[in-house]
């Protein structure tokens, strides 16, 4: 059976969810990747007040919605990053609260410990997210590290996890970090070093987003032939690189969308990625969960774009040959 597609709301919190649930049902999409800001979940709500959690479900459903996956990205990426005033505007005020790094940092584990129990309740067998990196600033910058800050970056990195992925796997809910610039791991290896750091917890896994990947210059299809046991969500989004001698693949001082970058996010099918590719390897490596378009392309109209995106996916996804190989062609 085709894996459902699901809209992911990153880039819809300015639509109220019960709008939004009408919306995606009407483009096409079988549920949502909520995200936990707007009025799309929130966390606390969810653990403090009887009926929130089945008052989501209920909208949803009255659509004929699933919610497979729960995102807490903005929140995640204050459990290890140094903290500066960046965060408070993505944070909820009281995980900002008085703004002492330290603080933040602990409260933000704490409400990512919550999440997955918010997850549990919701019937959500996953949480997306990123995890901030003490180490980021080091990557491209300079003076490089040595082998010590590194070790000493990934230790303040299992430390502040740990305690957030004993609730994941206490919880039964899986944590699907997103392998992205900016985070603790950002390409094959630094992946495989993110895992030998946490002698490879079953519940840390990843969602394999192919844009973040391609617009670094590395294949994705080799990350998921790498890494196809820990694949435990997928996001479905585009990108193109406009290399034109002036910009490179950094994102430099210029926003989103703007023509100087040296590369875009593009509507899924309207940039560099393999998507026949990408789904063939998926099928290899046995992943069955749901394709998540997260729609992120200035130069479209996103409605129109969303629309499209869920009949693009429909139309690209396939299922493997059984038995593998196919008998019949032997």
């Amino acid at each position: 059976m085709p894996r459902p597609v699901i809209l992911f709301t990153n880039g819809w919190t300015d639509v109220p969810l019960a709008d939004l649930a009408s919306r995606a049902a009407d483009w096409g999409y079988a549920g949502l990747e909520l995200c936990c800001w707007g009025d799309h979940f929130e966390v606390q709500r969810s653990l403090s007040e009887s009926d929130y959690v089945s008052q989501k479900l209920d909208l949803l459903s009255g659509h004929d919605l699933q919610v497979p996956v729960l995102s807490n990205h903005r929140t995640g990426q204050a459990v290890c990053d140094p903290i500066d005033i960046r965060h408070k505007a993505i944070l909820p005020e009281y995980v900002w609260g008085d703004g002492k790094p330290t603080g933040v940092r602990q409260r933000a584990a704490e409400e990512m410990a919550a999440t997955f129990q918010a997850a549990q309740k919701l019937g959500a067998s996953v949480v997306g997210g990123f995890t901030g990196s003490p180490l980021w600033s080091y990557v491209a910058g300079y003076p490089g590290p040595t082998p010590e800050i590194i070790a000493a970056g990934l230790q303040d990195f299992v430390k502040l996890w740990a305690p957030v992925l004993d609730v994941a796997r206490d919880e039964g809910v899986k944590f699907a970090f997103e392998v992205h610039p900016g985070q603790i791991a950002f390409d094959l290896y630094s992946t495989e070093v993110v895992l030998d750091a946490l002698h490879g917890r079953p519940e840390f896994g990843f969602t394999f987003d192919p844009s973040h990947l391609h617009w670094q210059g590395i294949d994705p299809i080799e990350f998921v032939r790498r890494f196809g046991d820990r694949i435990f969500h997928v996001h479905v989004k585009d990108a193109v690189l406009t290399l034109n001698g002036r910009a490179g693949v950094l994102n430099g001082y210029l926003p989103s969308g703007d023509p100087r970058r040296g590369w875009q996010f593009r509507s899924p099918g309207r940039g560099g990625i393999d998507w026949e590719g990408v789904i063939r390897a998926l099928n290899e490596v046995g992943y069955t969960g749901p394709l998540a378009v997260e729609y992120h392309d200035r130069g479209m109209d996103r409605e129109a774009g969303a629309r499209e995106a869920c009949e693009f996916v429909k139309r690209l996804d396939f299922e493997p040959a059984t038995p593998v190989g196919g008998a019949a062609f032997k």
